[in-house]
């Protein structure tokens, strides 16, 4: 699915670390970014989410993912002090608020005791949010584990290797990666029972609803109708329209000005383009025709929402 995509393709200078410790330690997380996926190369780890949050143990191979912007620690053992506080921006401080300055770097995206520390683990934060990738937020839990023998990734051992190198493009190398071990992760999570996927995901594979969805999500600016979509997935006007309402929970039409309403949202903020052209890309035939629609949408235009005022997701 397209918001599957659309998140993973958002790794866009993401925050990568080889984390390395020997017991006793406990880091607690207060970064509040969207989306943290955590991989045990060596070693456990627990993690506790803040409040009623019940500890998870992560062995080697297995997987978490932390959604936030809720705090969590990570450690040793659950009730291990903290001795470290992430905080935006990777900012690090002690518990008592002084900042670390740097010394527990060890080299190249490394951190932590030692190099060789008993633990390790190689953690990439999400930075950024939208609208297209928070559809798929939505549907996470604060905390979600994949224990290594019911999920495997290739290009785990890959990325272990990599997160250390410092050449050129190595940036670009890594976001690709990250991207494509969270696909891997959350195609794993949501063919579980207990994931209970969300609506447009589990359409995704259904050969005629997921056919037209793939359709308006890969060429929004289309003139797209019922008819031409029924034509396209081979099937009648009528037998679509209700299959994909049945399936989706809404009609085609209405999912794809949801589609070209999020795609502008999304890049309002992370483009310089203007608002005809923007409007242009997503279906619409004028600047004032795609305000007029996001505004009624989000309750802002697309000027304040460009602009970090009002109530977009951002």
């Amino acid at each position: 699915m397209c918001a599957i995509g659309a998140l993973a393709g958002r790794a866009r200078g993401a925050f990568l670390i080889r984390a390395c410790f020997d017991p006793p330690w406990v880091v607690r997380v207060e970064d509040e970014a969207p989306l943290t996926v955590m991989l045990m190369a060596r070693g456990s780890a627990w993690i506790t989410p803040d409040g009623d949050g019940v500890p998870v143990r992560l062995g080697p191979g297995d997987l978490a993912i932390t959604r936030g912007p809720d705090p969590y620690t990570c450690g040793d053992e659950p009730d291990t002090a903290p001795q470290a506080l992430i905080l935006p921006c990777g900012e690090c401080r002690y518990p008592g608020g002084t900042s670390l300055n740097g010394s527990m770097d060890l080299g190249v995206r490394t951190w932590g005791d030692r190099p060789d520390a008993g633990t390790i683990m190689l953690i990439g934060t999400y930075l950024m949010r939208g609208e297209i990738s928070g559809r798929l937020l939505d549907a996470l839990p604060p905390l979600l584990t994949l224990p290594a023998d019911v999920w495997a990734c290739p290009r785990t051992p890959l990325l272990a290797e990599e997160i250390v190198r410092d050449e050129p493009g190595q940036e670009v190398v890594l976001d690709r990666l990250l991207d494509l071990l969270l696909i891997s992760a959350l195609r794993a999570w949501f063919s579980r029972p207990e994931a209970a996927a969300p609506a447009w995901y589990r359409a995704g594979a259904d050969p005629v609803v997921g056919r037209a969805l793939r359709l308006l999500q890969d060429d929004p600016a289309h003139p797209w109708t019922v008819a031409a979509l029924a034509a396209k997935a081979g099937v009648s006007r009528a037998a679509l329209a209700r299959r994909f309402t049945d399936l989706v929970g809404e009609p085609p039409m209405s999912c794809l000005t949801g589609w070209r309403l999020a795609l502008a949202a999304d890049r309002l903020r992370d483009t310089d383009l203007t608002l005809d052209t923007i409007a242009r890309q997503v279906g619409y035939g004028s600047a004032f025709a795609l305000s007029t629609a996001f505004k009624r949408a989000y309750g802002v235009s697309p000027q304040d929402h460009r602009a970090g005022r009002g109530g977009v997701r951002s």
